[in-house]
């Protein structure tokens, strides 16, 4: 398992988008990442339609220089996460490390607001593309984009190009 001893924090909040959450986290399983959710509480998160998932830590628990890389899941979800001082604190410490940050579709909102966007080459949900480029963000339409270490893609249907570059620079 070529992800053995790598650690990932994926962050959750309500209204998170089920597979951008789940088919990350089962994938990197797959491969023998460990993966922990973040979430405000300790606490069962609903997805947007309806599925479970309950946080392994508060952020307030999670100290990031402990994780290889970190994933963001869209939905609703990433307009909750950004207003929160320790989940810029936590993608801020990540990016300044060149550790691996992955997000999808909405999941852009959170590294607008934690201001690590600008010269990037990303992509994301087509609706929130000029949020993307007003942080300075060049925006490709494509499944995915690998810029270094920050690894964005659009939506679902994009998920298995996402996780397969995801895991191929998190092996590296």
């Amino acid at each position: 398992m070529r992800l053995e001893g790598k650690k990932v924090l994926s962050f959750v909040h309500h209204d998170f988008e089920d597979l951008e959450l789940w088919y990350p986290i089962l994938r990197l399983r797959e491969e023998g990442a460990v993966v922990h959710l973040s979430g405000e509480s300790k606490e069962t998160y609903i997805g947007k339609y309806g599925v479970p998932a309950e946080a392994d830590f508060s952020f307030d628990e999670i100290n990031p220089e402990d994780y290889d890389a970190l994933l963001v899941p869209g939905g609703w979800a990433p307009d909750k996460l950004r207003r929160f001082q320790k989940v810029i604190e936590i993608v801020q410490y990540m990016e300044e490390n060149k550790k691996l940050i992955g997000q999808i579709c909405h999941a852009g909102w959170v590294l607008i607001s934690a201001k690590i966007l600008e010269g990037k080459k990303v992509t994301s949900t087509p609706g929130i593309k000029d949020d993307m480029e007003n942080a300075g963000a060049q925006w490709i339409d494509e499944p995915v984009v690998v810029d270094g270490h920050l690894i964005s893609s659009r939506r679902p249907p994009d998920l298995p190009p996402y996780m397969k570059a995801f895991c191929d620079v998190l092996a590296k």
